[in-house]
């Protein structure tokens, strides 16, 4: 009894002292919100709060005034913002309307206080996979605390990203497909919100059995987009009109120079972008082959994984896929975090997953975690921006090749024992 008591009191020290320290990672993570300047056309190089800005707060200010913010023209002429307003889910102007009807300020600083909730939140969905081998408070301030002081984390409070919500979507679809199929369901209609995480998710969902999850997720996002879209195609005179609007919106976003496939200094992650980075060009019609290639081939693979009783890996490898098969920037490897977890946890376990290609996948995908800014900096003065740009997208890559191999080949009997 005395030494439980002991050991109780040992993680209640610990537990404090990693939230001291995850506080102060907080402090340090939420500063930009309030200290950056003010939008006016003379401060659209402000990186602060850049995402909340232009992807969040003047788009619903455009739509609420009657506009349609997903024209690239009507955002760039009638806001301080540096970057169009890219095709979010339509109902995310509904979703953060809140945070954009106060003053920049109020907004800006709400949102991030929002968004750390959110980190808490996925490091909750993560250190659940943890029990019992640690205590729920202990895994969750190590998690969260982590998040904050990693490069990954700090850029969604830096620039007020919506990454969290649609981590915390992703995982909650892939944790309660089984058992909560209707909870499921609503994560990932809130995973939808950004469609490059949404269409891939859906796919894979539906391909590993949760068809219920992934058809019900798609059209709650669909609904909901639908009283956005509705009074958008009225103002602008009808479908025809609209659709154009879109067709503009994706010829914008595919010759921007942090978004365009053949950028070299864009910071994108998935595999067509890397392959034109690493090797200087692309063939005609790269991206939506990468994107069926890589979703076919995942299909297949984590199907196997399920049928062999190893639910980390194939979640692990799922989400790999997504940002591996279209348009990703570093930040979006967030999803993987819970099914980071669980496969170190397995790991640590000694059971089937525990094989070095899948341990190479977790250590290549923490290296976006770890891609701070004296990391960027000792990178560049050594090698180049070229390389400092594309190592986190080779990373991801090589990271789903390599599960996609263990996958491929691993060999497990039922209970989760290696075969000889």
């Amino acid at each position: 009894m005395l030494k439980t008591a002991a050991v109780k009191d040992k993680v209640r020290v610990l537990t404090a002292l990693v939230v001291l320290i995850g506080a102060v990672a907080s402090w340090r993570a939420l500063r930009p919100s309030w200290q950056a300047p003010l939008p006016t056309w003379d401060t659209l190089a402000e990186e602060r709060m850049q995402d909340f800005r232009d992807a969040l707060y003047f788009p619903i200010r455009e739509f609420l005034a009657g506009g349609n913010p997903y024209h690239p023209a009507t955002m760039l002429d009638h806001w301080p913002v540096r970057q169009s307003f890219n095709l979010y889910q339509p109902y995310h102007l509904l979703l953060h309307a809140p945070f954009a009807l106060p003053g920049y300020r109020v907004g800006a600083v709400a949102f991030a206080l929002a968004s750390l909730v959110l980190l808490v939140a996925l490091a909750v969905l993560a250190a659940g996979r943890l029990r019992p081998h640690v205590p729920m408070a202990l895994g969750t301030a190590v998690i969260a605390t982590l998040l904050l002081l990693s490069q990954v984390g700090k850029a969604q409070l830096y620039v007020g990203q919506v990454n969290p919500l649609i981590a915390v979507g992703a995982a909650g679809a892939l944790l309660a497909r089984r058992d909560a199929p209707r909870w499921a369901a609503v994560a990932l209609a809130l995973a939808w919100l950004k469609p490059q995480f949404g269409l891939p998710l859906a796919v894979l969902l539906f391909v590993r059995g949760s068809r219920r999850v992934a058809l019900t997720g798609t059209a709650v996002a669909a609904v909901a987009g639908l009283v956005v879209v509705v009074p958008l195609v009225a103002r602008g005179g009808g479908v025809g009109p609209f659709l154009d609007v879109i067709a503009a919106n994706l010829a914008h976003a595919s010759q921007t120079a942090y978004g365009a496939v053949d950028s070299m200094t864009a910071q994108r992650i998935d595999l067509a972008a890397v392959l034109y980075r690493v090797t200087g060009g692309l063939p005609g019609g790269a991206e939506p082959f990468a994107l069926v290639a890589v979703l076919v081939v995942t299909a297949v693979l984590v199907r196997r994984l399920d049928r062999m009783g190893q639910p980390a890996a194939a979640d692990l490898l799922t989400c790999l896929a997504v940002v591996a098969a279209v348009v990703h920037q570093p930040g979006d490897v967030l999803i993987a975090v819970p099914s980071l977890v669980a496969v170190g946890v397995v790991w640590w376990q000694g059971r089937c997953e525990r094989d070095w290609r899948l341990g190479m996948s977790v250590v290549l995908l923490l290296v976006p975690f770890a891609h701070l800014h004296f990391v960027s900096v000792a990178i560049r003065e050594v090698t180049g921006a070229r390389v400092d740009v594309t190592v986190d997208g080779v990373a991801v890559v090589v990271a789903w090749v390599s599960a996609a191999v263990f996958a491929a080949t691993r060999r497990c009997s039922a209970v989760g024992t290696v075969r000889a």
